[in-house]
């Protein structure tokens, strides 16, 4: 057995791994993060279980810090008193980024981690099955029940070799990246082997499973080996240590071998982080704008290495250089060792411990601007600034391009090795109610503010739909373009308020049309091209348009995270059989989905009819799904 099947068997409590195409999963722990959380935990309460049944859940604060207005500041009192009802940790505003904390302090080898975020795969760097998904299935993982994912094919990334100075796991990841793309990758998980992962120690391992979501894969794991050990230990949790590696005869669906050794500097063009490059092909690109940090750059070595390239040094004048280290444990050390002062003299600012620039809610580009970003995710726009040009870089490449004011190759003047601590300080002071875990306060008082609102649900799927296409879209459209990030994220607990801003980035007039359309009886509908919902696992990218009357979303292909979310809310995916029919629907179009309900319960093929002619589509949905589908959504299923 491979590692993912290692972990996985000992998970199944659904389905038959050898004949079936869907495989209900056990989930151990449970993470959030503010911008979902608050929407997760309406719906877990709308359940009525009176305590979380997993081993740990942990609502981390770390999207939405900066405070302008009541909203977030409302929604994180809401977020902490939830916490301490029902058994779940509350990790407060300023404690650090969710994926760092969780690898420190509550990862565990051989378990299964189901969170609100698409980073979440970050815990396979600890040899953790971890998964991204919507706030619903986490509601639900804490209430006991399984996750449901694709029986999945693994392909194993063979590493061999070691890295070379001023190389590192954000050129290795950006080199997968490179040879896979964004697309084409659902259903598979990536593994990474062979002789080359025991030179890579766990932040390294955590960058390059963090990034295995733009991939669009289930999840990327790496084994738990003598370097698992070692940092469990040195973060006091060597009782979390459990050996897991693949057997020597493990069998893949797939190899694909990296040679450590030859990897270069990588980086991500715009507007995508399928759009790789060499840092060679860009030298001496002008920089106006470097942001270091967020949850795949943000480790004690992460930032450590970019102090040594500053160390003596100042940045460029016409430069603007952020960090944002991933925890509180990491700012700790950085001050011990004098790496904070040598960033603060370079001419750093220094920033919060939080996700703020990589998802636009503060640190935007000026118009036009060329931005080096350690971060995971370069969309058009995500950055706050839609004319500004975003390179995803490692934190090398950051750093010696820092200090010029263009990209420079990080291997001409590499620094040393930073080796993995054998000690961390541990302060869990801002992780509450770790006293209660499990079990919560019976009788707590749930603190609402006026920015909660309830949760919307589902109606039960007609015999028949006549929809407006409601818009018309083209190939990997994002949650961030289906729902906007940055100052929008405030709304998120309030579906009336945020649903006014879907497709905000692409038509703003789409809400008003979705909502004439309904007030004439009619649904909506949302054709687009090839990777459609890549990207964030934000559910309300399928919450706000189904509270809007989007019944149908089709599509050359839809990214698995987002059909999850979709079927999560009784929006059906339809995938053209033909592409090329793609071309016979306009937006403004009356779609005719004649027998849509029959379709669901039998093979999902469907013939709309439409103004330039029938159009054939098809669904492929479990009998899970299409009761879900069927009912409304998993809330009205339930």
């Amino acid at each position: 057995m491979n590692v993912a099947w290692k972990i996985l068997s000992r998970h199944v409590v659904e389905g038959d791994p050898a004949k079936d195409p869907e495989l209900g999963i056990h989930i151990d722990q449970t993470l959030t993060q503010d911008a979902t959380g608050t929407m997760a935990y309406l719906q877990f309460e709308s359940m009525g279980v009176p305590r979380v049944k997993t081993d740990v859940s942990v609502s981390y604060v770390d999207h939405n810090t900066v405070q302008i207005g009541y909203e977030n500041a409302d929604d994180h009192d809401f977020l902490q008193s939830i916490a301490r009802k029902y058994g779940i940790v509350y990790s407060k505003c300023g404690n650090g980024i969710c994926h760092q904390l969780h690898l420190e302090r509550y990862g565990k080898p051989g378990t299964t981690l189901l969170g609100s975020d698409s980073h979440t795969p970050t815990g396979g760097g600890i040899g953790q099955i971890a998964i991204g998904a919507g706030g619903i299935d986490i509601a639900v993982a804490m209430a006991g029940g399984p996750f449901h994912i694709p029986t999945p094919k693994v392909r194993a990334i063979v590493l061999r070799n070691r890295l070379r100075r001023g190389v590192s796991a954000k050129d290795v990841i950006l080199t997968v990246l490179g040879k896979y793309g964004t697309k084409g990758n659902v259903g598979w998980i990536f593994e990474y082997t062979g002789p080359g992962v025991k030179t890579l120690d766990v932040p390294s391992r955590a960058t390059i499973a963090n990034m295995g979501a733009e991939l669009g894969v289930t999840t990327s794991v790496f084994p738990s080996d003598a370097v698992t050990r070692r940092f469990l230990a040195a973060q006091g949790r060597a009782g979390d240590f459990v050996e897991i590696l693949p057997d020597r005869d493990a069998r893949y669906d797939d190899t694909f071998e990296v040679d450590l050794a030859k990897v270069v500097p990588m980086m991500a063009a715009p507007h995508s982080p399928g759009n790789v490059v060499t840092v060679r092909s860009r030298k001496g690109l002008k920089v106006n704008q470097i942001m270091i940090g967020s949850c795949t750059n943000s480790s004690y070595r992460d930032i450590r290495t970019v102090a040594l390239y500053f160390k003596g040094r100042h940045v460029a004048d016409d430069v603007e250089v952020g960090i944002a280290c991933g925890s509180r444990q990491v700012v700790n050390m950085l001050a011990k060792d004098g790496s904070l002062a040598i960033l603060e003299s370079a001419g750093c600012r220094i920033l919060e411990n939080a996700c703020g620039f990589c998802i636009g809610a503060h640190m935007s580009p000026r118009t036009g601007a060329v931005s080096l970003r350690t971060n995971n995710r370069n969309f058009e726009g995500r950055s706050g600034t839609k004319s500004a040009q975003v390179y995803l870089v490692s934190p090398e490449t950051a750093a010696a391009s820092a200090l010029t004011g263009k990209v420079e190759l990080p291997t001409e003047r590499p620094v040393a090795a930073v080796p993995a601590p054998k000690k961390f300080p541990v302060d869990d002071a801002m992780f509450l109610y770790r006293s209660t875990k499990g079990r919560g306060v019976r009788g707590a008082k749930i603190v609402r503010g006026p920015n909660i609102a309830t949760v919307p649900k589902g109606r039960p799927l007609d015999a028949d739909v006549r929809a407006v296409c409601a818009i018309k879209v083209g190939d990997k459209i994002t949650t961030d373009h289906i729902m906007p990030a940055g100052a929008r994220l405030k709304y998120r607990s309030n579906i009336p308020e945020y649903a006014k801003y879907v497709f905000e980035p692409c038509d703003p007039t789409f809400h008003d049309r979705c909502l004439a359309n309904v007030e004439k009886g009619l649904a909506n509908a949302i054709v687009a091209g090839e990777s459609y919902g890549q990207g964030s696992s934000r559910e309300h990218a399928a919450l706000c348009p189904m509270y809007l009357g989007v019944k149908a979303v089709v599509a050359k292909s839809i990214e698995r995270i987002h059909r999850a979310n979709l079927i999560n809310f009784g929006i059906v995916p339809f995938t053209f059989e033909n592409p090329a029919d793609c071309e016979k629907i306009a937006q403004g179009d009356t779609l005719e989905f004649r027998g849509i309900r029959a379709a669901v319960e039998g093979d999902g093929r469907l013939v709309v009819k439409t103004a330039k002619g029938d159009v054939a589509l098809k669904t492929t949905l479990s009998d899970r799904e299409k009761h879900v589908v069927l009912s409304g959504g998993l809330l009205a299923s339930l």
